[in-house]
Order: structure tokens, then C-alpha cells, then sequence
């Protein structure tokens, strides 16, 4: 049975003792049923574990005895998800998917076929929520880094603001999108080497539209072909990260 885990934001660097929070108390004990003596990972979301015994299983304030400490080495490269809202439960399925993947930082967008709007406080909650999606992806698949979750905003003023960046891709349906295979290799002919960050843009149902697709084009964004077959959005973004991340790791 692999160690369970849980997150946590010690007061300080070297902690002797873990207190964990109401919540990770509760779905430690309660939830995953972890007993006193018990080998608990408990990991700060940055790349930091704590390797621990749990020492009292109180299911409101667990505390963990830290026998030792140890940094993750992260990616060698960055992938940032930039997803447009899709409708429904499906961005919670998508941020899951995203941290398991590894991707460094999500974005979610607003697009012109959006269909979804999130304004005020609706918008902050919503934002709890998926990093409360993206926290439990963490725990579940080892992950020592949880993606950073922006604010969300609309797509066309994260496309003309995507700045940094190695690659910019964006999936397309159009006539005329290139293999992700070929962008790569044409990266590597002309830099010499493997990009480091890239940034991903994946649609809503319908997809980009023609004059979104035009702005990504003139903001430096390839288009890349997901296939011959049209998938759904959360299909469509745990294929692009898949392969993208399977690309680079043959490549570091």
C-alpha cells in the first residue's frame, strides 16, 4: 500500500512536528483511515516532503512527527495550460488531469463561444474549488508540485499578453495545423535544443473561433492537429498535455 499523504505549510523550514488543518486532519483520518504510526508524506505543493509518522490522530488536528526532509527535483521543462471554459463539471475533470500530467500552471479562459460565464463571487469560488481539485490530484498521484491556478480571464487578452514563453501552440481543427512532432523538431533544428516552457491553448466545445484562431497566429502561436478526430475538450486537453509531455521527456 503506498504512504498516504497530505499538504501542509509548516511555520517554519525544519519542522520537528506537522499540525496538519481541519480539512487534511479529517480526510487523513477520517477518510484515508490512517492509524497512529502510520507513514505519512506530507508536501507543501512546492517540491518539498516531509517524510513523517503520524504521531496523534486527533480528525481535526492530526500531528505528524517529521523524521526527515527531502526536495523533489522538479520537470526540466514548464507546460501552462491555458483551458477555455467548458461547460459543466468538465473543468474539475481537466485540472485533475492537468497535475497528473504535471503541468506547471493552469489557466482558464473566457472565449467568445464560452458558454459559461463566472463573474464576482461566483468566480472565487469556483477557483477554491478547481484548487481543491488540483490539490487532491496532487495527493492521489504523488505529485510534489501543484500547478499554480490563475485568475481566470478572457482569451484574448491572455493571448496578446503570453509573454515568456519557448513555444506557444494552440489546438486546431483548421486545414493546415501541423504535427506537434514537427513543431519540435523544428524548434530543436533551429534552437539547438529542447524548449523549456511552453504554453498550450485548448478550446471550448466548437473550439477557437476563426478570428480567435487569427489573434493566436499573429501573437506567435502554433497551431498543432490533436488528429483526425474531433474530441471533446477534456479529451482534447489531457491529449495535448500526453503528448507534449512524452515529447519532452524523449527530448531532455
Amino acid at each position: 500500500m503506498p504512504d498516504f499523504r497530505a499538504f501542509c505549510t509548516p511555520a517554519t523550514a525544519e519542522p520537528v512536528e506537522i499540525t496538519l488543518s481541519p480539512d487534511e486532519s479529517h480526510h487523513l483520518v477520517t477518510v484515508n483511515r490512517a492509524q497512529v504510526d502510520d507513514t505519512v508524506v506530507a508536501f507543501d505543493g512546492r517540491g518539498t516532503e516531509w517524510i513523517c509518522r503520524l504521531a496523534s490522530d486527533r480528525k481535526n488536528a492530526a500531528v505528524l512527527q517529521v523524521r526527515f526532509k527531502q526536495k523533489i527535483t522538479p520537470l526540466p521543462y514548464e507546460i501552462t495550460l491555458g483551458q477555455a471554459l467548458p461547460k459543466g463539471q468538465f473543468m474539475d475533470a481537466i485540472i485533475r488531469k492537468a497535475t497528473e500530467l504535471g503541468a506547471a500552471r493552469i489557466v482558464p479562459l473566457e472565449s467568445e463561444r464560452t458558454q459559461v460565464h463566472l463573474e464576482g463571487d461566483r468566480s472565487d469560488k469556483k477557483i477554491e474549488k478547481w484548487q481543491h481539485a488540483a490539490l487532491e490530484a496532487a495527493k492521489q498521484c504523488g505529485n510534489a508540485f501543484v500547478p499554480a491556478l490563475l485568475p481566470l480571464q478572457s482569451a484574448g487578452a491572455f493571448i496578446e499578453g503570453a509573454k515568456g514563453y519557448d513555444l506557444k501552440l494552440i489546438a486546431s481543427l483548421q486545414p493546415g495545423a501541423k504535427s506537434l512532432k514537427t513543431v519540435l523538431a523544428n524548434f530543436q533544428a533551429t534552437q539547438n535544443r529542447a524548449p523549456k516552457k511552453v504554453l498550450w491553448l485548448v478550446g471550448p466545445e466548437g473550439d477557437f473561433t476563426p478570428a480567435e484562431m487569427s489573434q493566436a497566429k499573429s501573437a506567435g502561436f502554433e497551431p498543432i492537429t490533436l488528429g483526425p478526430l474531433v474530441l471533446r475538450c477534456e479529451t482534447a486537453a489531457a491529449y495535448a498535455l500526453s503528448v507534449l509531455s512524452y515529447e519532452l521527456q524523449n527530448s531532455v
